[in-house]
């Protein structure tokens, strides 16, 4: 027999894994049966509930929360009011039976006060377009006769519980309702019955959408804001979003995701959508992300760089201006401070909307939220018109102390939060060791390499704990060598994560040869991979930091054979002494853009290199006479240290350079070679 949590599970998995029923970490679902009290021995009858912050359709046991509920259904006896229901939430934790499981969230007193066995609370986009419609009440009556029942906007809580309680007891033939401005709520006697009644509301409501709603709810095309062309779109974004993201993290670095489905396209080009965008999102789930509104510019696609930028410019101002008078309309002393002026959503006619959070999986969702956004204004918009909650009400809200709270619940951000990393030769040795502390330091990470395949096992790898692979690293072929693959792996960098913060050129080969055998293309190579490869990436990331004005790190991986003379050895050490002394160039050129420069000087670096393994370590080791396998050995026992040399090591003081504690140190060379006396700088 399946039991209350299995089918709980096996329910919120098959509606969350739908993005037409609800968005992703939005809605909550419960299941309500007995369990034997550990001390009694009695039967007690339970609820099991989705926590905060989950997402239905990944949700397991460990995320829900486990409360009593007679316990909770008793605190209707000591509710009180209105305007204190938010000391309920605390009452929440008498209500837990055992240690109670995950965070019990705002919904919960409507999961336990509705007399039904399972609930579900959803945000499907059809059901939100008719809980925001202006004629909302009658729609839901035309629709669904008095098998839904229309319920009005009311801030989520424990008064919101007991008024759906009292809907459902006084509508017998009622499956669920529709929440002004906000979602739907279905129940049933069965797990079965109550997903069945979530579909059938969110299905009926779409085809009645589908049949009933005008074919163009957004208005007509205007001139100059239909979509680029996808080439030139592409590369309009790029240009664009280094500048965005500096503006939008004026008060705390964000991560950019760039979005440019279709459905963004054709909203921005219709006659509707200032206005549409100016009412703001209505779904507490959307705007929590989203922000009250969006910034949008007011050019066509196609107008001059310069002119989109100097406007950005002036309506990133605008905008910080209008939200600061917003919190001030409507702050009481009790009010949290404000927690930041800028933009979540930016939209660009003809380019598409860019997206920022704290991560890369904020900023994705914040950017699917608006497209649901965009479909429920769809929506509203075919039936009827449009019809957000008050603004005070989303302040209420985005201001409430319980979303306080649960921002004070999550933990303290890493060292690397919100910076982005490039890492070339990222597919093996000390590159992939780079890319994967970086990335468990917090970065996002662009692993480059011309090994395109080495390079996304290492992405792909970093990202296995991740929701979505591309939330922390991507992969990029890239040739150093060549400018133009260069700059298309910037741009890429740039679309997938908003920007460049943090470099790390590391790409390198070498041969060992003497110099009567060393030819003048063994030379060209090595100075094309390491002296110009290095320059073409400094060049190519400097000026993504220099538009996003958020200052930034470069750091070279260079060598101790740049101040130590070796034999056999001259084409790769001149190439390494050429990227250590631009080091020293760009941090004296770069500086005044709050960008650092350094270098790492490792010594031989065996296991793991891919310079090794492609023959230089067999040639090195005939130079010193020993057998190559040991070779890491033979460079450790001349070190003061005595100890080899790992890539992660190397990663390490790449992550001391660049993790914050030395914040106020460029043009520094950190030796790490476990003490070559002959290397040391002076």
């Amino acid at each position: 027999m399946t039991s209350p949590v299995e089918a709980l599970l096996r329910r919120s998995h098959a509606l969350g894994a739908d993005p037409r029923n609800t968005n992703y970490a939005g809605g909550n679902t419960s299941a309500k049966g007995t369990a034997a009290d550990p001390v009694t021995g009695s039967e007690t009858e339970l609820m099991w509930v989705k926590g905060s912050g989950g997402d239905l359709g990944t949700l397991s046991e460990a995320g829900l929360a486990v409360l009593r509920l007679d316990r909770l259904r008793a605190l209707a006896g000591v509710y009180p009011g209105v305007e204190r229901e938010d000391e309920m939430v605390a009452a929440f934790d008498h209500c837990a039976f055992g240690r109670g499981g995950a965070a019990p969230s705002i919904d919960t007193a409507m999961h336990g006060l509705v007399d039904a066995a399972h609930v579900d609370h959803l945000h499907p986009d059809a059901g939100i377009a008719i809980a925001t419609a202006a004629d909302g009440p009658e729609l839901t009556r035309r629709i669904f006769g008095d098998r839904v029942v229309w319920v009005p906007w009311r801030r989520p809580g424990f008064q919101l519980g007991l008024d759906i309680a009292a809907v459902k007891a006084g509508n017998p033939r009622a499956i669920g309702c529709i929440l002004g401005g906000h979602g739907i709520t279905a129940w049933g006697d069965t797990s079965a019955a109550c997903e069945a009644g979530s579909l059938e509301i969110i299905r009926t409501a779409e085809a009645y959408i589908a049949e009933h709603g005008r074919p163009d709810p957004f208005g007509a095309v205007l001139p100059g804001r239909e979509p680029l062309p996808g080439p030139a779109r592409h590369a309009r974004a790029a240009a664009l979003l280094p500048l965005v993201r500096g503006l939008a993290s004026t008060d705390a670095p964000q991560v950019g995701h760039y979005t440019d489905t279709p459905e963004v396209l054709d909203f921005l080009a219709r006659a509707e959508h200032p206005r549409l965008a100016a009412l703001g999102t209505s779904c507490p789930d959307h705007f929590l992300r989203t922000k009250v509104r969006p910034l949008v510019l007011d050019l066509p696609a196609d107008a001059p760089l310069e002119a989109v930028t100097a406007r950005l410019r002036e309506l990133h101002a605008a905008y910080r201006a209008d939200y600061a008078a917003y919190y001030e309309r409507y702050a009481t002393p009790e009010s949290p401070p404000m927690r930041g002026a800028d933009p979540a959503i930016v939209l660009v006619p003809g380019v598409g909307m860019f997206s920022f959070g704290r991560d890369k999986q904020t900023a994705r969702v914040a950017g699917e939220f608006y497209v649901n956004a965009i479909n429920v204004m769809r929506g509203a918009e075919a039936l009827s018109s449009y019809a957000p909650i008050e603004e005070s009400e989303k302040f209420r809200i985005e201001y409430w102390e319980l979303e306080e709270a649960k921002l004070r619940r999550m933990p303290a951000p890493r060292p690397l939060a919100a910076r982005v990393a490039l890492v070339t030769g990222g597919g093996s040795g000390i590159g992939a060791a780079t890319a994967r502390r970086l990335a468990a330091e917090g970065a996002c990470v662009v692993v480059a390499d011309r090994d395109a395949a080495a390079a996304e096992k290492v992405a792909a790898g970093i990202g296995a704990k991740a929701h979505r692979t591309g939330d922390a690293a991507i992969a990029v072929e890239m040739d150093v060598t060549s400018e133009e693959q260069v700059a298309a792996a910037v741009r890429q960098a740039v679309l997938a994560f908003g920007g460049v913060d943090l470099v790390v050129n590391n790409a390198g080969l070498s041969l060992s040869r003497s110099l009567l055998e060393t030819t003048a293309a063994d030379w060209d190579l090595q100075h094309d991979v390491m002296a110009r490869g290095s320059f073409l990436v400094s060049r190519e990331t400097a000026r993504v930091m220099i538009d996003q004005a958020m200052g930034g790190d470069i750091v070279y991986i260079s060598s101790k054979n740049a101040v130590f003379a070796g034999p056999d050895n001259l084409a790769y050490g001149a190439a390494k002494a050429d990227q250590a002394h631009q080091v020293r160039l760009l941090a004296a050129e770069l500086g005044g853009h709050g960008i650092r420069v350094n270098g790492v000087n490792p010594d031989g670096v065996v296991r793991g290199s891919g310079i090794f393994a492609s023959g230089w370590g067999a040639n090195r080791a005939a130079v010193y006479g020993v057998e190559e396998e040991r070779l890491g050995e033979f460079y450790a026992q001349r070190t003061l240290l005595k100890r080899e040399v790992l890539p992660e090591h190397v990663a390490a003081a790449v992550f001391a350079l660049t993790g914050g504690d030395l914040g106020r140190t460029t043009g520094l060379h950190v030796p790490v070679d476990s003490g070559v006396a002959a290397a040391f700088l002076r």
